[in-house]
């Protein structure tokens, strides 16, 4: 990509991207335009999101009943609803273990409800705790399972590689049903049951899901199984399936898996089930968050999430999910307020951490121009991967973050572009390089010990050069378009947010303000930067950019004020003290000239 390719010619944009506008056939976004009676603006976003024709309308009004697959062509879902029904028929005791983040909490509160509505025996959850177990299934917490008393363990989020853990399992006498979704081995681990949609021996076809989209789908074949054997009859009610989407929809967000397909479905009617606040936790949550209006994706994965996160990463790591199968209003509002102050906790750990992490990746930015690796003593395990995240977005590569302790590194990365980080751990545990990893391309984690830590780094810095052949790893932002101040009303926001859900997959729409006139800039609430922008007919804009005071872009528009830039963002509705209006959310920008 060169300046010539970039969108208003700007190669090297505040934050250090070059920006490039989203392509799409212009006739087509013409066409569905004109078949939908939409503007022509939203026709051509619909096109650069891989829309035609046929598939618009659904696109912008995703059901259920059109994404859902038949849970059976999953392979070994029969079996393992056939188990779960058995166990819940005969009053089997039923353990869970889940992992300890959003979409490990959203499972297990997903199967807790699903048990507890059709009469089984209250199942025990067990979810490790993350500084002294650690991720997934171990051989201890099996036995202590069995020793309980349980017979049937489901691992959620958790388990595809937990081969010696699960063995120990066997041996404990225990039928293992492992509910995941991350990136499988040709080897699987030694249960009753493995559903995944990322088994090697899949179609691959439903590989997005994330885990409470599969726990999903099992309570579904269990349902369906318990209906067949007429479990529902004599007057036993059959549970609504559908009232826990609210669940699922947070699971799916936070997980940050693609909004496509039956995971954009999926999320679509969960929002508006959450709407509803039937579900107490969910509500006494939003509560201490400080929603009040509709929620969306956004509320879902920067709200809501980090706050069940919370319980995982610095407190009990069972709160979220009890929390979101509680039925007890007491409990809810306690638990809740207990998350929010540890999330409170969590930020003020996470930036102590992100400031050492940043020194150290400053001091060795230069060893790799694909890789960010940093590691300390005394970093916190449950931020880690926060703070990969943020590494990635500042240097706008792969970033691996380990907080080391007695000889072993817990290690979490984030990655950009093509380049498939999960698919480096697991080949650098098939390596013998690390003991345990895994993930997904944008994410992963792993433990390594301490004296390995410089040839994990050189093995995946090696894995990174051999895929981009030479290639410069350039930041990009993508756009769709420019737009001026004038046509930035209320109508067209609610136009665009019947796209949404909004998230990875399918991305929001961004646009470009043009050679606006940058009025006013000021810092609010300390890291905040608030803007009034000006077009070229005089029509004013509100804008924000968050977070902004301490980085280039802030510098930039602090010392801009009178000049004109190009402004890149989001566009949303801004309803402040009844007024209704739009804000301008700046993501980016670039001195015009």
């Amino acid at each position: 990509m060169t300046e010539s390719t970039a969108f208003l010619g700007v190669a090297h944009s505040a934050s250090g991207r070059l920006w490039r506008q989203r392509a799409y056939d212009d006739r087509l976004g013409l066409a569905i335009a004109q078949r939908l009676g939409l503007p022509e603006l939203i026709g051509q976003l619909l096109a650069a999101r891989g829309q035609d024709l046929e598939k618009a309308a659904a696109y912008l009004s995703p059901r259920l009943r059109d994404q859902m697959p038949d849970p059976s062509r999953f392979r070994d879902m029969d079996l393992a609803a056939s188990r779960l029904a058995d166990a819940v028929a005969s009053g089997e005791q039923i353990a869970i273990f889940g992992d300890y983040d959003v979409d490990g909490a959203t499972s297990s509160a997903l199967l807790m409800r699903f048990l507890q509505a059709v009469g089984a025996r209250p199942p025990i959850l067990y979810v490790p705790d993350r500084l002294t177990e650690g991720y997934g299934p171990n051989a201890p917490a099996m036995r202590q399972l069995a020793g309980q008393g349980a017979r049937l363990i489901i691992t959620v989020d958790c388990g595809i590689t937990a081969f010696a853990p699960l063995e120990a399992a066997n041996e404990a006498g225990l039928d293992v049903l492992v509910v995941d979704h991350h990136v499988a081995e040709p080897r699987l681990p030694t249960a009753h049951a493995v559903v995944n949609p990322n088994r090697l021996d899949e179609s691959g076809q439903h590989g997005q899901l994330a885990a409470v989209g599969v726990a999903f789908l099992v309570v579904v074949a269990t349902n369906r199984i318990l209906r067949q054997r007429g479990f529902y009859r004599d007057g036993r009610a059959e549970p609504d399936l559908m009232q826990w989407l609210d669940i699922v929809a947070l699971g799916t967000v936070a997980d940050v898996v693609p909004l496509t397909g039956i995971n954009r479905a999926l999320v679509a009617q969960g929002l508006k089930v959450m709407a509803g606040r039937k579900n107490i936790g969910l509500a006494a949550l939003a509560d201490v968050a400080r929603i009040n209006e509709r929620p969306s994706a956004y509320h879902a994965g920067f709200l809501l999430g980090p706050r069940v996160n919370a319980g995982g990463r610095v407190g009990r790591s069972d709160l979220g999910a009890r929390l979101l199968a509680t039925d007890d209003e007491a409990f809810a509002r306690r638990t809740a307020a207990e998350l929010d102050a540890l999330n409170t906790e969590r930020r003020d750990i996470e930036g102590k951490v992100l400031d050492a992490a940043i020194a150290e990746a400053e001091a060795h930015a230069a060893d790799s121009p694909y890789l960010i690796f940093a590691c300390g003593r005394d970093w916190h395990p449950g931020v880690i991967g926060i703070v990969a995240g943020r590494l990635k977005e500042r240097y706008q590569r792969p970033a691996c973050v380990v907080a080391v302790e007695n000889g072993i590194g817990k290690g979490s990365g984030r990655s950009v572009g093509s380049l498939h980080l999960g698919n480096a751990i697991i080949a650098a545990r098939e390596a013998g390089i690390i003991g345990k990893g895994g993930g997904h391309a944008m994410a992963a984690g792993f433990e390594v010990a301490e004296d390995r830590l410089p040839d994990l780094q050189a093995f995946l810095h090696a894995r990174f050069v051999d895929h981009m052949q030479g290639e410069r790893l350039v930041p990009v932002l993508d756009l769709d378009a420019a737009l001026q101040p004038r046509a930035a009303t209320p109508e067209f926001v609610t136009l665009l947010e019947q796209m949404g859900p909004f998230g990875a997959g399918n991305a929001e729409p961004r646009f470009v303000l043009p050679n606006v006139r940058l009025a006013f800039a000021d810092l609010v609430g300390g890291a905040h930067l608030r803007l009034q922008i000006e077009g070229a007919d005089g029509a004013r804009l509100k804008a924000i950019a968050f977070r902004a005071a301490e980085n280039d872009l802030g510098r930039l528009l602090l010392t801009a004020r009178g000049a004109r830039l190009h402004l890149a963002g989001h566009l949303r509705h801004d309803n402040w003290q009844g007024r209704q209006g739009v804000q301008l959310i700046v993501e980016d920008a670039a001195l015009v000239g």
